[in-house]
């Protein structure tokens, strides 16, 4: 396939970008990404153990990432974790080029990511925030629709409505996010005027991902209709897949509830139990497409899979 502008402006071969998902995105996954062509992202909080220092954390995953590939890789950043801006400077400090920011403003960090050379993608739910973000310097930003997996925003807006409005909108390259697991998805979303796609969901499945093998068969059992979205009434949406927990926070919701409450609920240990297997209590953050994976394979043949089948349909069409 030719290259596009996230491909040139990230050193890629192909436009295809890992999701930096919190508990999920270490430097094994982001590796192997990075070495089939893609790009990989490590999370700070990714492989941490019980109690480490996040920061920290990322510096040795960034380091032994370093040790797996000499090919780009990057760093997904959330505004909401408290050790946000001590990990920049880590990331910085370790010579990393590329970050994407989210569950923030941008108008937070891109001047001073950017002070550093440093290529900034920003995740956005909506046109007016890709507005904000191209406002305040970001190379590209990356347009989530709600069937992606994690939290998403109350508007719910869908990828396939959602990409080209951002599209028309600025004039910065787009990348597509949620929904996308195969050729047909990344093809769609680059004939809406996306610039690269972003798959979360698809690289859990994935021999290299180091969640527990219970997490993958629950993506690879679910159908269709095995998704839901928790939080829409505390304003913490998120899509995961369909099991206790799920259950147990959609019914407090339905009695009323705060944030505050569902958070307790939650809390960073759910997200630890879904890591190491415990597929009712965990929380399985998931994306719609979780009904279209079928099989577990390397991410080296995700890869090629979605570039082959990509030049193929592109062919037919």
């Amino acid at each position: 396939m030719k290259k596009t502008k996230v491909s040139e402006l990230l050193g890629i071969d192909y436009p295809i970008i890992q999701g930096g998902m919190g508990w999920i995105a270490d430097a094994e996954l982001a590796a192997a990404v990075s070495n089939a062509g893609g790009l990989g992202m490590i999370s700070p909080t990714a492989g941490a153990k019980e109690g480490e220092n996040w920061p920290e954390n990322l510096r040795r995953q960034l380091r032994r990432a370093k040790s797996l590939t000499a090919k780009p890789f990057g760093v997904n950043i959330s505004l909401e974790i408290p050790e946000h801006k001590e990990c920049m400077d880590i990331a910085l400090e370790e010579g990393i080029k590329i970050m994407t920011t989210a569950a923030g403003s941008p108008k937070l960090y891109t001047k001073y990511l950017k002070q550093s050379e440093v290529v900034v993608m920003h995740t956005v739910f909506s046109v007016r925030h890709a507005k904000v973000a191209e406002a305040e310097g970001v190379d590209a930003v990356i347009a989530s629709g709600c069937e992606a997996g994690g939290l998403i925003s109350r508007d719910e807006v869908s990828t396939m409505v959602l990409i080209p409005q951002v599209v028309d909108a600025v004039k910065i390259p787009v990348i597509a996010a949620g929904g996308i697991a195969d050729a047909r998805g990344f093809v769609a979303a680059l004939a809406l005027g996306a610039e690269g796609v972003q798959m979360g969901t698809r690289f859990v499945a994935t021999q290299e991902c180091p969640v527990h093998q219970n997490f993958k068969q629950a993506i690879v059992k679910a159908i269709d209709t095995d998704t839901t979205i928790t939080g829409r009434k505390s304003g913490i949406g998120a899509r995961v897949l369909k099991n206790e927990l799920a259950r147990q926070l959609l019914a407090v919701e339905e009695g009323g509830t705060t944030a505050e409450e569902v958070q307790s609920l939650l809390g960073i240990g759910r997200l630890r139990l879904a890591v190491e297997g415990n597929v009712e209590e965990g929380s399985l953050m998931c994306g719609a497409v979780a009904g279209m994976i079928t099989q577990i394979m390397s991410v080296a043949e995700v890869i090629h899979s979605l570039v082959d089948g990509h030049d193929k349909l592109v062919a037919s069409l």
